[in-house]
């Protein structure tokens, strides 16, 4: 992993779950999603992500938000993603990028940080994550990245209204996996 790409990035503290709640949701749904290209819009509608859901993850063990703020004095949060420690290994989510600042390499930079994080912290040696299979977009950006389809596929939480509105009957996750 290249050092020099990485982004500065500090552990969230449950005080901030307001704001990630607000970063993550205005990613992923909602029309706000739609000025990136990580909007599930099309796909699952409500929320992706609670206040509450966001503090439980930030005080559980083995569990870690990064977040990322612009280095101006506002220092608005603009990139975050969530670790959680597997064993060996570590669960990669959320990883979300403000919409009006993708396409600029944050998200890469972001998941670089995020594996040497794992690495250096809890010894990871693999990394693993959960996509919507209905993102053909996605899926291909992180096989860029080292990623590998496992063929593993794991069903969408349908009726559990704190992961969203589902806009489709066939939403599954495909499980992919890089070593470290």
């Amino acid at each position: 992993m290249n050092a020099v790409r990485r982004l500065a990035a500090r552990e969230a503290t449950p005080a901030e779950a307001p704001a990630l709640a607000a970063l993550i949701n205005s990613a992923y749904r909602g029309e706000t999603s739609r000025a990136g290209w990580t909007t599930e819009a099309d796909l699952v509608g409500g929320q992706r992500v609670d206040i509450e859901r966001l503090t439980e993850i930030i005080s559980t063990p083995d569990n870690v938000i990064l977040l990322h703020a612009t280095p101006d004095a506002n220092g608005a949060l603009v990139a975050c993603v969530h670790l959680e420690r597997t064993g060996n290994e570590c669960y990669l989510g959320m990883l979300t990028v403000s919409p009006t600042m993708q396409g600029r390499g944050l998200g890469g930079r972001l998941l670089e940080t995020a594996e040497s994080w794992a690495v250096e912290h809890w010894g990871a040696r693999a990394m693993h994550m959960t996509v919507l299979a209905q993102r053909p977009d996605l899926i291909p950006w992180y096989e860029r990245r080292g990623y590998q389809r496992t063929g593993e596929r794991k069903p969408f939480p349908y009726g559990d209204e704190r992961f969203g509105l589902p806009r489709r009957p066939d939403l599954v996750f495909e499980v992919l996996r890089k070593p470290l």
